[in-house]
């Protein structure tokens, strides 16, 4: 059974650091790029980071460049972000997506963060 499980929101004060966690089962996820994506009230889904399969590499978006951290530990099957210096903004559900080169895809359920004093 495909399986990706996103943990680690909850509620957070601005300026705050929350680490989601993404915990991937059932597929081979060392070959899989991985990102994260975000969507608050009202918005669309929003991309933030990609990490390759190997961890090589990554990508941001400029909304949280400098912010934001995505790392993985392939041997846990886990893609990590790391989230600092929070603002009300950043208050969305959070999801974790993996994709092959074959675009074989799958998505967390989302975990919410909600950033607010």
């Amino acid at each position: 059974q495909v399986q990706l499980v996103e943990s680690g929101g909850g509620l957070v004060q601005p300026g705050g650091s929350l680490r989601l966690s993404c915990a991937a089962s059932g597929f081979t996820f060392n070959t899989y790029t991985a990102h994260w994506y975000r969507q608050g009230p009202g918005k669309e889904r929003e991309f933030l980071a990609l990490i390759n399969s190997a961890g090589s590499s990554t990508n941001y978006a400029d909304s949280v460049k400098g912010r934001f951290a995505i790392s993985r530990d392939n041997a846990k099957s886990t893609v990590y972000l790391q989230m600092n210096s929070l603002k009300p903004e950043d208050t969305a559900v959070y999801y974790c997506h993996a994709q092959n080169r074959y675009f074989s895809s799958y998505w967390g359920q989302g975990t919410q963060v909600t950033v607010s004093s």
